[in-house]
């Protein structure tokens, strides 16, 4: 049997062995008494190709599977708790937002493109909606910070996150992980991977979560709510037909049907007379509703609501390599996704039907990438091509009983913002490394991107004629009955026209706009390498993120209107040092980010009350630094920390809307959700408890200052800062391929607050998951 191929993997904020496979037993105890204190090699892809991290000028934090799966890392928004500048938070209706060092896009929508991109081995899942699946069967997980727009494309801002897939092996192997936790909490998860034919390997996983819910009504407490139902897999086929040509084939997907979480309630604050149109039903039990308690577990929601989500994801890629010398590599990857999404989400913290709205999704995207790489001496060159098209399709209904819902005598309980759009984006790419001495490398990369977005939508009718009967008796009302009466049909447009768009008042079949944008990112960096264990790196960098129309429930045409591309100019310098006879390795850096037009939500005010509107910030900026730690002091003993400093704040004076639809001047306030400091620490020591068997024992910390759900200032849209504990004590056989893992997340059961919105008439907010404890048996062969 062929030995694997291991390296050690340290990265800024974590260090642990990682293999090109699962070792076999006999491998384990072969390779244990082997032991050292050296952090060891240090292999990334960050630049599409293997180096080791000390040789890239990009500041990276990156995992192992042990890792992950020591951390409770399940899924891209858990990386919280091991990516130092990284933050997530749901949006008002569950769509997931991801944060690095302050640069991210907070949308209530599906179909838009994230600050942060994610990727499986370099393919794309280009909505964050579709990330969930990215974290199963892995080798690694590598967190790159800062713009990467010249490699990774536009709508990489703020950092691209790559997962590696654990690929097929070139001999039988096979392994199982067993959990059960707290709330009924049942995991499965397994592969099988080896040879089928002559060069042809395989790998399939798979993988099943349950749970049952751990959300307590507060108005009904023997209601519960937050079921997990989540299934996925993947299959991988690797075929080399020649010792020049390799072919990679990726099949994956997964299938949702969990419950979304609930809100907790905080005040009832409409923004529209609660007179307004004389429907007031709901207003006294609003006006009387009690603030949630500061306990994760209570929430409160419709009752008899089902608010199961019916979500699916496939995604089918093949990637090409083709060795057209020794020195140049011919890459083809091509990719087809196709997601689906009906997810109903109660957002207002309270039992009546006050809002609840579902969001339908579909999007489908393909993409192509063709490049050509190589070595010439002293340079190493990258020349490539990129084509995406996507259709999306964003519905958003809502069905609701609040105390603005009608116009004049017509009441309507049910809308639709209706969102379509078809993006087609062209982008060609270089990259250039240039070794000017042994020590001393200089590199320049760019990208030229043209996209091409056509929007098609409106406010519309469910079918049912309320909406309708509202907006002809408000267009015949705005017009005084002149031209003749203007009746609209059930389940037409209710959008209404005006200057510029079709006729004043006179409802249109659909809003149709267009945005054409092209912009050039690029990058350039000097490096030097006083040692070969050592780098002294200083870049710039300058990114963009492509511009977006907005599912709103738009009155006139002109809400429709897209914000454009924002950019971000980046300037950074960073050290990666290894001390100690390389026990000890540092990796730090400092940056500045010059944000222009940055793309975020807002507070709009309409017919039907206080709702999310996208707006933009002229004149933005981040400053910070980042420290990493990666120290081995003793045979067995493993610590790992990471420190980041953001300062982000609005430079020019900008009115925007607060949450309470007050007009205030923004300047000076930092992003929301932005802390300022966020720390994590994981602590690991392992030694043998007999002669085959180990006993292992570690911790994780993560901390987070205090930051800000909205722009405005109102104190009920803060986010206090918080740490988070978790803990772990395991036993393993390596000569058995065994290991029993007992495991606490959150074990000191703190409560935090990871999101706080004001839709429609009450302020609401999203909590953390409270403690959690369960046991793990895995065996592998």
């Amino acid at each position: 049997m062929r030995k694997p191929i291991c390296v050690l993997l340290a990265t800024s904020a974590l260090v642990a062995p990682l293999c090109s496979h699962a070792q076999s037993p006999a491998e384990q105890a072969e390779a244990a008494p082997q032991r050292d204190l050296a952090v060891g090699e240090i292999i990334v892809t960050a630049q599409k190709r293997e180096e080791r991290l000390n040789d890239v000028p990009v500041s990276i934090t990156a995992a192992s599977a042990s890792q992950l799966e020591n951390a409770g890392v399940t899924q891209p928004s858990d990386l919280v708790k091991i990516v130092p500048g990284f933050t997530y938070q749901p949006s008002a209706y569950g769509t997931p937002v991801f944060t690095m060092r302050g640069i991210g896009f907070y949308d209530v929508a599906v179909a838009v493109a994230p600050a942060v991109s994610v990727y499986v081995d370099q393919v794309p899942l280009p909505y964050l909606a579709m990330t969930q699946g990215a974290s199963l069967d892995v080798e690694r997980v590598e967190a790159l910070k800062g713009p990467q727009g010249t490699l990774f494309g536009q709508n990489s801002t703020g950092g691209a996150i790559n997962y590696i897939a654990a690929k097929p092996t070139d001999h039988l192997a096979a392994g199982i992980d067993l959990s059960y936790g707290r709330f009924d909490q049942v995991d499965a998860q397994g592969f099988v991977s080896g040879p089928i034919a002559a060069n042809l390997k395989a790998r399939l996983a798979v993988r099943h979560e349950y749970r049952d819910g751990w959300q307590i009504s507060q108005t009904r407490p023997s209601d519960r709510l937050g079921r997990r139902d989540y299934s996925t897999a993947r299959l991988l086929l690797d075929w080399e037909p020649t010792d020049t040509l390799r072919f990679e084939f990726n099949a994956n997907g997964w299938i949702d049907r969990s419950e979304t979480q609930a809100a907790q309630f905080v005040k009832y604050a409409p923004t529209v007379a609660p007179s307004a149109g004389g429907y007031t039903d709901i207003t006294a039990e609003l006006e009387a509703a009690v603030p949630a308690p500061n306990r994760s577990r209570i929430a409160d929601w419709d009752t008899g609501a089902d608010l199961r989500r019916d979500d699916s994801f496939y995604q089918f890629s093949l990637r090409g390599d083709l060795d057209v010398s020794d020195a140049v590599t011919l890459t083809s990857i091509s990719a087809y996704s196709r997601f689906r999404q009906r997810s109903p989400s109660d957002t207002d913290g309270v039992p009546q039907n006050n809002f609840l709205l579902t969001i339908n999704a579909d999007i489908e995207t393909v993409s192509q990438e063709l490049r050509l790489a190589g070595m010439a001496g002293p340079i190493r060159w990258m020349l490539g091509g990129n084509y995406s098209h996507d259709t999306t399709g964003d519905d958003q209904r809502g069905d609701y009983v609040a105390s603005n819902s009608g116009v004049g005598p017509f009441r309507y309980t049910s809308f639709i913002n209706s969102n379509h759009q078809k993006i087609s984006t062209k982008a060609v790419f270089g990259s250039l490394d240039y070794e000017l001495t042994d020590r001393v490398t200089a590199q320049v990369s760019a990208r030229y991107s043209d996209q091409r977005n056509r929007f098609s939508g409106c406010l519309l009718d469910v079918g049912d004629g309320l909406i309708s009967n509202a907006f002809s008796f408000l267009s015949n009302l705005s017009r005084n009955f002149d031209p003749p009466t203007v009746a609209l049909a059930p389940g037409a447009c209710a959008t209404l026209g005006e200057v510029g768009y079709g006729t004043p008042f006179i409802p249109v079949p659909s809003v149709e706009k267009s945005l054409k944008e092209d912009n050039i990112s690029w990058r350039a960096s000097l490096n030097w390498k006083p040692n070969p264990d050592s780098l002294l790196y200083a870049n710039v960098t300058r990114g963009y993120k492509a511009g977006s129309f907005p599912t709103v429930p738009g009155l006139f045409p002109s809400q429709f209107d897209p914000v454009t591309q924002e950019s971000v100019l980046a300037y950074e310098a960073g050290f990666k040092l290894s001390l100690l006879d390389r026990r000890l390795q540092l990796t730090g850096a400092g940056f500045y980010y010059k944000y222009d037009d940055k793309q975020i939500i807002g507070y709009i005010t309409t017919a039907f009350g206080n709702l999310p509107g996208l707006v933009q910030v002229p004149r933005s900026s981040v400053r910070g630094a980042e420290l990493s730690v990666n120290w081995r002091p003793v045979d067995g003993l493993t610590f790992n920390g990471g420190a980041t400093y953001v300062d982000s704040r609005v430079d020019r004076s900008f009115l925007a809307n607060d949450p309470y639809a007050a007009v205030v001047d923004i300047k000076g306030e930092p992003f929301p959700s932005t802390p300022k400091w966020q720390l994590n620490g994981d602590l690991d020591y392992r030694f043998a408890l007999t002669g085959n068997l180990d006993l292992s024992l570690g911790g994780n910390v993560r901390y987070r200052s205090r930051s800000v759900a909205a722009f405005g200032g109102a104190p009920e849209f803060a986010l206090p800062g918080y740490a988070v504990l978790d803990l772990r004590v395991g036993i393993e056989s390596p000569d058995s391929g065994w290991k029993f893992q007992l495991w606490g997340r959150n074990v000191t059961n703190k409560f935090y607050v990871t999101t706080v919105t004001h839709v429609v008439d009450t302020v609401a907010r999203t909590t953390g998951m409270p403690a959690t404890y369960g046991a793990t048996l895995s065996y592998s062969y």
